[in-house]
């Protein structure tokens, strides 16, 4: 049986309890009231009070399980209300984190002066107007400055003019010692 279904019943059963206890409640009124206007037979109606007052108490008692019954499925009612909304919730937070990233991507597409559709700029201008604003202002001054001639990511670097090749290796310097120099006319071959 569904949840609806027995909350629907159990209800209809603490009402029919409701109606029947003050059927009963009024039967014992009317019988003291009888009592009180005839003592001479109060031991019969003591009897028949008896009775009443104890399916009084029975009526009372089954009424109280019917209700508590229905706190139980109100209890459950609730547990599956929650899990519902709680999924709910859940997909809901996710498709926002999904539409926040789309957001900052086309904000950021647009600070970096790219042509992005106008869907996708009215998107981000109902989202927040000072952030689509500040993000055309920064892709206004991107496009600006790709228009700017840039300068060399080296610097100003001079010509430079080399020596030439020959005029350095004759006036480079000499490392080392070389050979002791004798003149050649003091030199002699011996016969030998």
């Amino acid at each position: 049986m569904k949840i609806g279904e027995a909350q629907g019943i159990y209800r209809e059963q603490v009402r029919a309890y409701q109606k029947e206890k003050e059927s009963v409640s009024k039967q014992l009124r009317n019988l003291r009231r009888r009592m009180e206007a005839h003592p001479e037979g109060k031991a019969q109606y003591e009897s028949e009070a008896a009775t009443l007052e104890l399916t009084l108490e029975t009526l009372k008692e089954k009424q109280e399980e019917y209700q508590d019954y229905l706190s139980k499925l109100a209890e459950q009612y609730c547990a599956y209300w929650n899990a519902a909304a709680g999924e709910q919730q859940a997909y809901a937070a996710e498709e926002y984190a999904a539409d926040m990233v789309k957001i900052m991507e086309v904000a950021r597409r647009i600070m970096r002066g790219a042509v992005v559709p106008a869907a996708d700029e009215r998107k981000l201008m109902e989202y927040s107007q000072e952030m689509y604003q500040t993000a055309k202002n920064v892709g206004a001054m991107v496009k600006r400055q790709k228009k700017e001639k840039y300068d060399s990511l080296w610097g100003d670097e001079e010509k430079k003019e080399y020596d030439d090749p020959r005029e350095a290796a004759e006036n480079g310097e000499v490392m080392g010692e070389g050979p002791k120099l004798t003149d050649p006319a003091a030199v002699t071959v011996s016969e030998g």
